[in-house]
């Protein structure tokens, strides 16, 4: 597989799309770019093939975040927080809110209050079902959906 050009469609696909037409790092004060030498974002399979990231942390395949970044270097799971394209048993991509993100982003606990970009969840569903038709990262869409499926039980 060619993980470098899947990536570059992908981020193209993504541009700088964002849940809210506006900068929604005013609403936190940035929280979810605010990390430290142990905390990162998840990388998706051979992501890091087109990342120019110095800071990945094997074990987890993390991208390590000190809080400032160039915006078109930084992992998908940055561009698309805090929602994931999410993948049922029979394959298809839903956009779901991550709620494993839900204590620290306000787009997630004030979902009902606010008007979200609909040309971001679309572009998010596209690249859902890219990254569906590769076998590894179809397995990761259901590893991260099962997690996200578990903390959303246990919040119920």
């Amino acid at each position: 597989n060619d993980y470098e050009k899947m990536y570059k469609k992908i981020f193209d696909i993504m541009g700088e799309l964002t849940p809210l037409t506006v900068d929604c790092g005013v609403l936190c004060e940035g929280a979810c770019c605010k990390g430290d030498e142990k905390t990162g974002m998840r990388l998706f399979p051979h992501e890091e093939s087109v990342l120019k990231i110095s800071n990945i942390e094997d074990g987890e395949r993390l991208a390590v975040c000190e809080g400032c970044c160039e915006r078109n270097h930084r992992p998908l799971a940055c561009r698309i927080f805090p929602f994931f394209p999410t993948i049922d048993e029979k394959g298809k991509i839903f956009v779901e809110p991550d709620l494993r993100a839900s204590r620290l982003c306000p787009l997630i606990s004030h979902s009902d209050e606010i008007i979200f970009d609909p040309k971001f969840f679309k572009a998010l569903k596209r690249v859902g079902k890219i990254l569906a038709k590769d076998e590894e990262c179809r397995k990761y869409l259901y590893k991260i959906t099962e997690e996200i499926d578990i903390y959303k039980s246990l919040l119920n």
